[in-house]
């Protein structure tokens, strides 16, 4: 939809937009239903996310034969 205007939350500036998340987020922890994250659960959701991204080694993942998934294109860069 070329030409389509934002509005709401996303018409916001930054600024906006954080401070409603931010009160979000505390009264999240308040009632007690915030999730807070162990040190092992940041570990492991950065791992895969790095992997899934990128392969983890700062490359497009590949399938066994070293060649990119159906879709990726590499010359896009």
């Amino acid at each position: 939809m070329a030409g389509r205007e934002r509005g709401g939350f996303a018409a916001m500036n930054r600024d906006k937009q954080r401070e409603i998340a931010r009160r979000g987020g505390r009264a999240a922890h308040q009632k007690g239903t915030a999730h807070e994250w162990t040190s092992e659960e940041a570990r492991k959701a950065g791992r895969k996310g790095g992997q899934v991204s990128r392969g983890g080694r700062g490359r497009l993942a590949t399938d066994a034969e070293g060649e990119a998934p159906a879709g990726s294109d590499r010359r896009a860069r």
